[in-house]
């Protein structure tokens, strides 16, 4: 007796989809059989790539295979997402995506290499470090009220820091101006970590960085945190308000990270993924290791396709508005 596999080599224009789909479906029944590489779009040591290695031991655990971070910088994550747009669709690559390459750069860049929407199937959210507005001792305002008091009285001569332009400590400080009228003075740096040693001399008077370069500072006395960019209080800064207790209904202001895969990724496959990313989500570890940064974890609906999905839609509608207050068009 032939056995059937054979038996259908002859049947031409039938056997090779045939063969094919049943490959297919094995490999996604066994997924994943090798390890997973984690891209990262920017270099070692900063919020991404901290968040990354945080996670992956996670996410190998779950998967049952090694979770390997990959770091490829460049052009504010353009390099990493152009590369992964055309990586095959089988789930051993994702990219942890972030505000850049997801939902800055094809606002404010023009012929990007990718299209996120088209090229890009969510995962899962996974965090969000909100930014912070923090001032020099010697600006003679400790609450945010009196920085915008300041600012209106005097408007371009507060100075106020970004990570850079087009940034989302940029767009933050576009929102804040067009809310409040406080007038800040835009100064972009390369980073948060480029701005730190300016607003430490005072140098500039203002800046709006993530909470992770603020925090020691704060605590130090080199800077005087007046407001974060969450959803309430920080419990590691309890003594702060965020924006929104501070008088400015719905401001938010931060950097998230979060997980996708390219377009045409299996279902299975992207559940798998999905699954895995929840789990790391939930995990009361991380959510300590991060509460401890100042850092969010996603709520358990925004650690799926569908929450991850609504998220980054509205981000993009955040960004957009906030590019057009920034005067930031494609180029």
């Amino acid at each position: 007796m032939i056995p059937a596999r054979r038996a259908l080599l002859a049947l031409p224009g039938l056997v090779l989809p045939w063969l094919a789909l049943a490959d297919r479906a094995q490999a996604q029944a066994g997924f994943p059989d090798r390890p997973v590489r984690l891209i990262v779009p920017f270099a070692p040591g900063g919020n991404s790539d901290t968040v990354a290695r945080v996670v992956a031991p996670l996410l190998a655990e779950r998967l049952g295979q090694p979770v390997v971070v990959e770091n490829r910088a460049g052009a504010a994550g353009n390099v990493a997402a152009t590369q992964f747009a055309r990586a095959r669709p089988d789930g051993y690559a994702i990219l942890l995506g972030s505000n850049g390459p997801l939902t800055v750069n094809p606002v404010i860049q023009a012929n990007l290499g990718y299209d996120p929407g088209r090229d890009f199937t969510p995962i899962g959210l996974l965090v969000r470090t909100p930014n912070v507005l923090a001032v020099h001792p010697s600006l003679p305002a400790r609450t945010l009220a009196e920085l915008i008091a300041l600012g209106r009285a005097a408007p371009g001569t507060v100075s106020c820091g970004s990570s850079g332009t087009g940034s989302t400590s940029h767009l933050a400080i576009a929102s804040f101006n067009a809310a409040t009228g406080a007038g800040l003075q835009h100064v972009p740096y390369g980073s948060g970590g480029a701005m730190a040693p300016d607003l430490i001399a005072g140098t500039i008077k203002s800046g709006m960085t993530e909470i992770s370069t603020a925090l020691p500072l704060h605590r130090e006395g080199a800077v005087r945190i007046l407001a974060t960019g969450s959803a309430g209080r920080l419990p590691v800064v309890p003594e702060v308000p965020s924006f929104e207790e501070a008088g400015l209904p719905g401001f938010r202001a931060a950097a998230y990270l979060g997980l996708v895969a390219p377009t045409g990724t299996p279902p299975a496959v992207l559940e798998t993924l999905a699954r895995a990313a929840a789990a790391a989500v939930a995990d009361p570890g991380i959510r300590q290791r991060f509460a401890e940064m100042g850092s969010e974890m996603a709520a358990p609906a925004e650690a799926s396709p569908a929450g991850f999905a609504a998220f980054l839609r509205q981000e993009g509608t955040w960004t957009r508005e906030a590019a057009d207050r920034a005067g930031l068009r494609p180029g």
